[in-house]
């Protein structure tokens, strides 16, 4: 049985990496955040210990998929922001070059600054922030420094439940339980949604096929936020009760005052070009998720 050491998967895309890969590989998990039994306590900005905990455990892979994500707090925090998005990735780099094994490194759809529809992986990357760029940076130390590397880039993450989703579909649904019946809604953000089960299970399939280098990787169809609120209110069959106010992003400037591109919107080139796709439609997949996590919030 082959063995991958996971590095920072105490979050949303952490419990699908964990539940893809737990019955057929020997797994390592680690956070700073112990909020499961399957998880034991590791820093990876130590980077003692962090080596220390991967060359104990030998494993055939390094997935290092921990970093932060709220783009306010990188902009507020960002020596903590760089320690933790980007220096630990070299960390991850210099570990799994030394044991010889593929490093699996997670990256975003917000790198880029919006200026096109649509983005593949021959686009140049122009990040706007902090979040963005400490992202980008671990993207271009993993090409040019790691030894063999799988690097795949997500969309809109949604998955895990209200525990562990600190995104959108979480934050419509919190105010839906809070008892709102008006939701303000930006009518100007694109991008493309990214259930974390599809994207641990196409993930998988990259490892399987051996396959390296640069995947982006979200579910299809091309959508923006706007769109995803109507349709996860017609999903909970909530047309009825809850009315959607479309506002511009100005509306949330003073909470959500870091930049962030007008369109984030990802294709699937390189899967789509090697056969191994297998990313469902967001709507599809949303579908998925309200039915396995949010099934009470589902108006009978």
């Amino acid at each position: 049985m082959k063995k991958i050491y996971m590095a920072g998967v105490g979050g949303m895309l952490g419990e699908a990496f964990y539940r893809q890969f737990k019955d057929e590989y020997e797994l390592k998990c680690s956070d700073i955040d112990v909020n499961e039994e399957w998880l034991s306590f590791l820093d990876f900005r130590d980077e003692q210990n962090y080596r220390k905990e991967v060359l104990e455990f030998n494993p055939d892979f390094l997935f290092h998929v921990g970093a932060y994500t709220d783009l306010e707090y990188c902009e507020l925090h960002q020596k903590d922001t760089y320690e933790t998005n980007t220096k630990s990735v070299e960390y991850a780099v210099s570990i799994a070059n030394d044991l010889d094994i593929p490093l699996l490194y997670i990256s975003t759809a917000g790198i880029f600054d919006g200026n096109k529809d649509l983005y593949d992986e021959t686009d140049q990357p122009n990040p706007l922030g902090h979040y963005a760029l400490s992202k980008y940076l671990g993207e271009v130390y993993v090409q040019e420094n790691s030894k063999a590397f799988i690097i795949c880039r997500a969309g809109w993450m949604m998955g895990a439940g209200a525990r562990k989703d600190k995104k959108f579909i979480q934050k419509i649904i919190k105010q839906i339980s809070d008892g709102k019946k008006l939701l303000h809604i930006v009518n100007d953000k694109l991008g493309t949604p990214t259930y974390t089960k599809d994207f641990a299970n196409n993930a998988r399939l990259l490892i399987e096929k051996e396959q390296r280098g640069l995947f982006n990787m979200v579910c299809g169809g091309f959508t923006g936020r706007l769109e995803v609120a109507n349709e996860l209110i017609s999903l909970l069959n909530l047309k009825d009760s809850i009315t959607i106010k479309e506002v511009e992003s100005d509306y949330f400037s003073e909470e959500y005052f870091a930049d962030r591109p007008g369109c984030e919107r990802l294709v699937n080139k390189r899967l789509n070009d090697f056969g191994l796709n297998i990313m469902r439609d967001w709507r599809v997949a949303l579908k998925e998720y309200l039915e396995d996590y949010y099934s009470e919030f589902i108006l009978k």
